[in-house]
């Protein structure tokens, strides 16, 4: 019975960890890694020594301050070795306070905070790092402010307080980016999506690291990256799906080995392990896991080391050792209980339920899953919480308490269906899509901007060279062939950013921009918006590869915008999966209703042909809805440098609503855009009322599904 179970502690795993291929490659490999570790530690060791003799060569002045500092840090609590931080820091401090050298003091108390953090002393670390916070917000000092606001946030979440973490971490980004300090946003981002995270609110994770990863990727902060890379890897292994969880993982590894950097390293590995066990590849799991947990001992930081000997109990129980498993276990719910940290703490209540249910004593398990579950409750993790109440289930069937395991059950659906459904798939898809393109963008619009440089540039070195030869008739003609050649290459590469232009923004609009500078937002007192959105999306995302989902999205958007084209209409934008056009802008007509409905019919056609294609060759096939509403917008460019024409209002709102209550293969169009329609085209069309149908955020609405009328084919 024991591995038949849905195992409920395996998913209770700490943060960070990446793939090597196989147990001897990954020896040969942790070899190398020793040798290139140990001239690092002989380079620390060096600066350490130095420090030393300074230390008791220089006089009682900043300088020295700050080389107690640094002893903290180098020889203290970075080295694993938090008293020496504790009292180096606290000697940094008494001689800054006296010498009233604010900075050297915050620095100390800072210091302190880490290493009483990583100690498990959270109410130490929290007074020290308010006191650090109050030193710096007196000095003004608005980068140090956001590392003593991140730290807080550290201290939060380790008390399972994700509210305040949040806030913290927010506080440390908006202070980095006053202060100029790119990487450090993206650090805190990178925080604010483990929070999510934990929370189990995978689209928020998702946007909070792929906005660390922009930051990151912007700066060449390859250690940023590897946390994005690590933490989308994580949100990627709680969906289980694994091969995007390896890939993730393999692009952080890769600059872990690059960098030698041991703590890296170490959470590289134990996510390696995470997404090894979720497989069932428990020799490379647990190789994984007894490498990171052998560098974390070499940190001395308590919480991962709890965290190591946690994941090397779940493989343990995974394989059947039960009895290695509980004592791996106690050893991880001892260090968690002595450092207060709750979310570890109910993880590893959920992991000892599940032992003690495989042992044959569900009253014992039953316990530990109650107080694991009233703990994650507590803290507001909902995916510990789901797995707790599955666990529960099955003890109260054991134990013979059906009312018990079915109000369990309940309560395990309730959480699982909160984290796991197509809403959130689809979100997390959008995101990463999302991404993809914008970075694809971005890379597009610099070649061309490049492009655009060395033209202009050649323009100006031909018109040096046509003034300097300006006298000489005969000279003058010699290089007449060769600058008109020039100007027509330059006349080309112009004509080629206008028509790049033209592709982003409608042709008005880019023309007010290329005379004033600038496009004034605008009123447009009536148009009619249209959106699209797949059924099916996700499920079709797990089938192709994402070259082969590229290529069929880009088929059919192109389709749409050739479609959209022929009908007048304006295309917005695609969000993911989503397209989104209006008609009637930016110069008002009065055929936008009836336009908008004649190629939202080509769409939904178009697609419809392509299902039975796909069907008829045994592949995968897009499925959409289609929604219309007509009304007022704003309409305008956003941003200063990446132009982007965009319509804002009710109006886009409602036509998205319309869309999200339709039906798949049906063009949803609203009340307003049907009365408006009916009195302008009535014979165009035939129209299915479909009553009152509730919108959500709208209320109830009446809707109507719309086709060409059958007189008209």
């Amino acid at each position: 019975m024991a591995r038949k179970r849905l195992l409920n502690a395996a998913i209770f795993r700490m943060n960070h960890s990446y793939p090597t291929r196989a147990r001897t490659c990954f020896l040969l490999a942790l070899l190398v890694w020793i040798s290139t570790e140990s001239n690092g530690q002989d380079n620390l060791s060096a600066q350490v020594d130095s420090l030393r003799t300074e230390l008791r060569t220089g006089k009682e002045d900043t300088n020295k301050v700050i080389v107690l500092n640094m002893l903290s840090e180098k020889a203290g609590w970075k080295a694993g070795k938090h008293d020496s931080a504790i009292v180096f820091a606290g000697q940094a401090q008494e001689l800054a306070e006296k010498l009233r050298y604010d900075r050297g003091q915050a620095q100390a108390l800072s210091n302190s905070g880490l290493a009483h953090f990583q100690l498990g002393d959270l109410e130490a670390a929290m007074e020290a790092h308010r006191a650090a916070l109050e030193i710096r917000e007196r000095m003004g000092d608005k980068a140090a402010m956001g590392l003593s606001n991140g730290n807080i946030g550290h201290v939060y979440k380790s008390l399972g307080d994700y509210a305040q973490a949040v806030r913290h971490y927010r506080l440390g980004v908006e202070l980095a980016e006053a202060a100029g300090e790119k990487q450090a946003a993206g650090n805190w981002h990178n925080h604010i999506g483990s929070v999510h995270l934990a929370q189990g609110d995978y689209p928020l994770a998702m946007e909070s690291n792929l906005e660390a990863l922009r930051i990151q990727e912007a700066s060449s902060d390859s250690t940023g990256m590897t946390y994005s890379f690590n933490n989308i890897a994580s949100i990627h292994l709680r969906q289980k799906a694994f091969d995007e969880a390896l890939l993730n993982s393999n692009k952080a590894l890769d600059i872990m080995k690059r960098m030698g950097d041991s703590r890296g390293l170490a959470n590289s590995h134990n996510k390696l392990g995470n997404i090894y066990s979720a497989m069932g590849k428990y020799d490379e799991a647990r190789t994984n896991y007894e490498a990171a947990l052998a560098l974390y001992e070499a940190q001395g930081n308590p919480k991962l080391i709890a965290s190591g000997h946690g994941n090397i109990g779940v493989v343990h129980y995974q394989e059947g050792n039960l009895q290695e498993a509980l004592k791996s276990q106690t050893r991880a719910l001892e260090i968690f209980e002595r450092i207060g940290d709750q979310q570890g703490l109910a993880n590893t209540y959920a992991n000892i339920g599940s032992i003690h249910l495989d042992m044959g004593k569900p009253a014992a398990a039953a316990k530990w899953y109650n107080d694991g579950l009233a703990m994650a409750e507590k803290i507001g993790s909902h995916y510990a919480a789901m797995q707790l109440c599955k666990g529960l289930m099955d003890a109260y069937t054991d134990l013979g308490d059906y009312k018990s395991a079915l109000e369990s059950h309940q309560r395990h659906i309730a959480y699982r269906d909160s984290l796991f459904n197509e809403d959130n798939a689809r979100k997390l898809t959008r995101l990463e899509m999302q991404y993809g393109f914008d970075k694809k963008e971005a890379e597009a619009q610099a070649e061309q901007e490049k492009k655009d440089a060395l033209a202009q540039q050649e323009l100006r070195r031909q018109k040096l060279v046509r003034n300097g030869f300006i006298g000489g008739f005969v000279l003058v003609a010699l290089f007449a062939g060769v600058f008109l050649k020039q100007r027509n290459r330059i006349s080309k590469e112009k004509q080629r950013s206008e028509e790049l232009l033209l592709n982003i923004l409608p042709e008005e609009v880019a023309e007010e921009l290329k005379a004033t500078g600038e496009a004034e937002a605008k009123q447009i007192d009536q148009a009619t918006v249209l959106f699209t959105d797949f059924k099916g999306f996700t499920a079709m995302s797990e089938q192709l590869s994402p070259k082969e989902l590229v290529r069929d999205l880009h088929e059919c958007f192109s389709a749409f915008d050739r479609i959209c084209e022929s009908h007048g209409l304006e295309k917005i934008k695609t969000i993911g999966d989503a397209y989104m056009a209006a008609g009637g802008l930016p110069t008002p007509n009065a055929t936008h209703a009836n336009d908008v409905i004649e190629a939202a019919l080509d769409m939904r056609d178009f697609i419809a042909e392509g299902k039975a294609r796909k069907l008829a060759q045994g592949a995968a096939y897009f499925e959409i809805r289609i929604g219309v509403h007509t009304g007022p917008v704003v309409a305008g460019i956003v941003g200063v440098k990446k132009f982007q024409y965009d319509i804002w209002g009710d109006t886009v709102n409602t036509a998205s609503r319309m869309e999200s209550s339709g039906e798949v293969g049906q063009v949803n169009i609203s009340e307003a855009t049907y009365s408006l329609v009916r009195e302008q085209a009535g014979s165009l069309f035939d129209f299915t009322p479909r009553g009152f149908v509730k919108a959500k955020g709208k209320g109830e609405m009446q809707m109507f599904f719309v086709e060409r009328a059958s007189s008209h084919g």
